[in-house]
């Protein structure tokens, strides 16, 4: 009887077992004032002088970076207007927009991967964008810290904004 008890809660726990793995290929997250934050989809596209422009959207929030090229390295932000990093949430009451540029803001988007062949795009980025419009609803500052970018795709050419 003995045997049989230990045959049976063996036979249990090799069924038992399981590997549930998940991917999250595309991925494009990170901690967004403290709280983790993770983008439902996100594309990434050229525009015509050859930046990279990536976006993440979650709901109501999109957040875009934008780089002069896909080269590998690190892209400053807030020191001109080529490499920029916005965050918009859009609700009834309007559009709050934090944006770094010229003089705005502070960060960096770091290009660590461009697979030319799969046609997707890996890289980090972190950056404190100030409140636009000095909207009265949010705060001065909006800091992202972690951010990771994960093998993006690249869609089509996009036009430069």
């Amino acid at each position: 009887m003995k045997k049989a008890f230990l045959f049976i809660i063996v036979l249990f726990t090799l069924i038992s077992c399981e590997e549930d793995i998940s991917f999250n290929n595309p991925s494009f997250q990170g901690v967004k004032d403290n709280v983790f934050w993770r983008a439902i989809a996100s594309t990434a596209s050229l525009g015509v002088n050859g930046d990279l422009i990536i976006k993440g959207y979650s709901g109501n929030e999109v957040i875009t970076l934008k780089t002069t090229s896909t080269v590998k390295g690190t892209y400053s932000l807030g020191t001109g207007d080529s490499n920029t990093a916005v965050y918009e949430l859009t609700d009834a009451s309007g559009t709050l927009t934090f944006t770094t540029g010229l003089g705005e803001g502070d960060g960096q988007i770091v290009v660590t991967d461009y697979d030319i062949e799969n046609n997707t795009i890996s890289g980090t980025f972190k950056f404190n964008a100030e409140n636009s419009y000095n909207n009265p609803l949010a705060g001065a500052i909006l800091n992202f810290q972690q951010g990771v970018f994960y093998k993006v795709p690249i869609i089509a050419q996009a036009s430069v904004n």
